[in-house]
């Protein structure tokens, strides 16, 4: 994985006033994702225009229900408890958007940031494991995310119990930032607000793509942990049971390309089980951070470039719709996962008509997107 330059941060574009309220009212509707924010802004150029033709697109996918567009006002609160508490919203292409976030798959358009942005630029290495970790995991936890800051790395983790918590609070000197699976207001668990306050006050990082306001629930934390994996140039899991949210994050990881690195535990100990079969499926087996550093060192000499915000000018001219094309896309999609270049093949459609269709049945509710430039229908409600 390629280091983000440090250069010319300032000279990339910022979104007005009134675009970011357009873009945060956009993602916080309705069966809008990362996938469909990007298709729609492409397409119409503007999240206002975006907007205004939600209802139609929607619509023509099929809809039952009309998709619920987010409430102005509400918007303005949001912006207001973001004010209130020195949060700011920052969206994908501006100075101070994680670039190597922007550069994965369906990163979030927007991400709410509390601390310094700076933190957010320098090489992270990803360090998660078990809640209910050892005193040995801790000891480890604290003594690789020291080790990797006097090295020259920050740490990224999930602000959760154990091990996440424990790299945290070692990597506080050099920089660290901490992911929620909630909003910046909601912290969980609520024992660590004052390790996130100190995050925070010393040179270290929140974010979150969720609303302000927003309590975590069960499948928030895999989209939490997506950010983590991708946040990192690496990641380095220190005990963690056979089925854990630690094992999401290295699977993320291993898909976005990273280096995924294990510190051996005992056979005998559950909290391990998971840990050791990643080094049997080919994690790098790590002791201390001299091996992560070394294995690392090589990919951060080629600089990546910045992508731009995304301009008030469609990328793609509007596409007419076809309802029997449409029809064609709806038999050939499965309930299991499917390629989109191979849902391409199949039906011998253009990229573009596929993609316009898959929009529209996006916003209609009716599939799922999913990693590796996937789709998976959803059985009819």
């Amino acid at each position: 994985m390629n280091r983000p330059p440090e250069t010319n941060r300032s000279e990339r574009p910022r979104l007005s006033s009134r675009q970011r309220f357009a873009w945060l009212r956009l993602i916080r509707s309705e069966n809008v994702g990362p996938a469909s924010f990007r298709a729609l802004i492409n397409r119409y150029g503007s999240a206002e225009l975006a907007l205004s033709a939600l209802p139609e697109l929607a619509a023509r996918g099929g809809a039952k229900k009309l998709p619920r567009i987010a409430d102005e006002g509400d918007i303005e609160r949001e912006l207001e408890t973001a004010e209130r508490n020195s949060f700011r919203f920052v969206a994908i292409g501006e100075p101070d958007y994680p670039a190597i976030l922007s550069h994965t798959e369906l990163p979030p358009p927007l991400l709410c940031i509390a601390g310094s942005a700076d933190v957010l630029q320098t090489p992270l290495v990803g360090i998660v494991g078990a809640r209910n970790a050892s005193i040995t995991g801790i000891k480890l936890a604290r003594k690789i995310a020291a080790e990797l800051g006097e090295g020259g790395y920050g740490t990224v983790s999930g602000l959760a119990r154990g091990i996440d918590a424990a790299a945290h609070q070692a990597a506080l000197p050099f920089g660290t930032v901490a992911v929620l699976a909630g909003g910046l207001d909601q912290p969980y668990p609520p024992e660590n607000i004052p390790l996130m306050d100190a995050i925070i006050s010393q040179n270290g990082a929140v974010v979150s793509e969720m609303p302000l306001g927003w309590r975590a629930t069960a499948r928030d934390f895999p989209r939490r942990n997506r950010i983590v994996a991708a946040l990192g140039i690496g990641l380095v899991v220190i005990e963690a049971a056979k089925r854990s949210g630690s094992l999401i994050s290295a699977r993320l990881a291993a898909e976005l390309g990273r280096d995924v690195f294990a510190v051996p535990g005992s056979p005998l100990d559950p909290r391990s089980e998971g840990s050791n079969r990643l080094i049997r499926d080919g994690a790098v087996l790590v002791t201390s951070a001299a091996d992560i550093i070394e294995d690392l060192r090589p990919q951060q000499s080629t600089p990546t470039a910045y992508p731009s915000v995304v301009a008030d000018e469609p990328e793609q001219p509007a596409y007419e719709p076809d309802e029997s094309e449409r029809d064609r896309v709806v038999e050939a999609l499965d309930f299991s996962p499917v390629e989109i270049d191979e849902l391409i093949r199949h039906t011998g459609l253009s990229a573009s008509a596929v993609l316009a269709h898959l929009l529209e049945l996006d916003l209609a509710g009716r599939i799922q997107r999913l990693p590796g430039n996937r789709v998976q229908r959803l059985p009819e409600e």
